[in-house]
């Protein structure tokens, strides 16, 4: 008989034997009378894979709780879609091409969601939480890939270590839990990545006596997703849809356009009749007494040029802004002296930089306006129009470039500041003077001689 030494080994050895007796029983559910022989061994490996780290690292963002909660139901979901996708792909012959997103519609739609909860997010207090899953998410995307998906798993789980180092560098002294949060996450990608090596190894394996990939996908067979016990009856179904509107009774711009033109005189029909009573020109006490009303331009509250989405992201050392239209405030906090800000194709947009970065590039950007701390090199306008610029720190060099409209404020400890410019005008160097800023345009215009053999440039001032 077993000392009392041995009771913690037994209980262990207990727990792992009911856990694997659940996950046979929940994974019955999906095997129905008509269907002969059970899951396949692929299809139960991604269980056990979903039932173990995957399962630990749900418990922890419940803990964790903030915006870290919706993001772990995201996270089930996209989980879901994959497993009823493996279960495809143990039924069914490889479909073709054209059909192959249709059955991943599901797994794709539920990377974008969390990619898009992740943009919508920036300013939440979990944000890192948030970007070490949305930058490795990607890899439940290794069913597209050949011939090395278990590679591309450990590419996307690289991917999100930025991330992951960020949140154990912020909270390993304030919470173990988030410590915690991290391990799991990467144990549950590393379990995935060695999944996919052992039963898929050069690509995702599809049944060669299978059915149809479409027909079994749309079949009850293959509706559940992870394995969970089977729900009890729920309400009665809903009524049907309306009926769908045809998109030919809805008109195009084009078509109204069309058809106005063909009324001819009769498009006048619509106009109101103006008596000579209410005609200012016959009565000028009207234009004494009334107003007209101005103008007032909706506020568009678009951060899209041109149809592009706007990117606000860190790209190892160098943060890429882009596409900024009409945001009266965009931050870029950076942490290191080593890191970059490259600001491009912005419209309307007031950016702040806080911290000290290596330099500050601002290319292709209309009516915008930037403020920074300090720089180690530079800050550059190249090809920009009617943009401003204040420095409350240091900043060495100032270098602008083929710009028309560009006002420098200067601080107190940038007064050695070098200049540079080439094909730009309208320029102005704002330098401080008490709590006032004196004015100094900029030369455009220049005057050179031949003294001695040599040229000699000097800038002119115009009458």
């Amino acid at each position: 008989m077993p000392g009392v030494e041995d009771l913690p080994g037994l209980i262990s050895r207990l727990e792992k034997v009911a856990i694997r007796l659940e996950t046979s029983t929940r994974a019955q559910t999906f095997t129905s009378p008509d269907t002969p022989g059970a899951l396949s061994v692929s299809v139960k490996a991604f269980d056990e894979i979903v039932d173990g780290a995957f399962k630990v690292f749900i418990e922890k963002c419940c803990t964790i709780a903030g915006d870290v909660k919706p993001m772990s139901d995201m996270l089930t979901k996209a989980f879901k879609a994959q497993r009823r996708f493996l279960l495809i792909a143990s039924k069914s012959t490889k479909p073709r091409d054209s059909e192959l997103p249709i059955l991943l519609k599901d797994t794709a739609e539920s990377i974008e969601e969390i990619q898009t909860f992740r943009e919508k997010n920036r300013r939440s207090d979990f944000f890192n939480h948030l970007s070490a899953v949305s930058e490795s998410i990607a890899a439940l995307g290794w069913v597209a890939v050949s011939p090395a998906p278990g590679s591309f798993v450990l590419e996307m789980n690289n991917a999100g270590q930025f991330y992951t180092n960020r949140v154990l560098k912020d909270w390993k002294e304030k919470s173990k839990i988030h410590v915690e949060w991290v391990k799991a996450w990467i144990e549950t990608l590393a379990e995935l990545q060695a999944y996919v090596r052992e039963h898929h190894t050069t690509g995702l394996n599809w049944n060669l006596k299978g059915g149809d990939a479409i027909t079994i996908a749309k079949s009850d067979l293959c509706q559940p997703s992870i394995v969970t016990p089977a729900p009890p009856p729920g309400p009665p179904a809903p009524p049907p849809p309306p009926p769908p509107v045809s998109i030919e009774a809805q008109p195009t711009p084009r078509s109204t356009l069309l058809d106005s033109l063909n009324k001819g005189e009769d498009i006048t029909k619509g106009l109101k009749k103006v008596s000579d009573n209410e005609k200012t020109h016959k009565n000028p006490e009207l234009r004494a007494n009334s107003t007209v009303p101005s103008y007032q331009k909706p506020k568009v509250e678009s951060q899209t040029i041109s149809g592009r989405s706007p990117i606000h992201e860190l790209d190892g050392k160098k943060w890429n802004i882009e596409n900024f239209d009409g945001n009266s405030c965009v931050t870029v906090e950076t942490s290191e002296t080593n890191q970059s800000v490259y600001i491009y194709r912005c419209n309307g947009s007031t950016f702040q930089v806080s911290g000290k970065c290596n330099n500050i590039i601002m290319d292709s950007c209309k009516k915008c306006a930037l403020v920074f701390e300090s720089v180690v090199s530079s800050c550059e306008f190249i090809n920009c129009q009617s943009v401003q610029m204040q420095v409350t720190g240091k900043v060495p060099t100032i270098s602008v470039d083929k710009t028309d409209g560009c006002q420098m404020f200067l601080s107190m400890e940038t007064l050695d500041v070098q200049l540079v410019t080439a094909k730009s005008s309208e320029m102005n160097l704002m330098v401080p003077n008490g709590e006032e800023f004196v004015e100094h345009p900029i030369p455009e215009q220049f005057k050179t001689t031949i003294l001695g053999g040599k040229l000699e440039t000097r800038p002119t001032e115009s009458a």
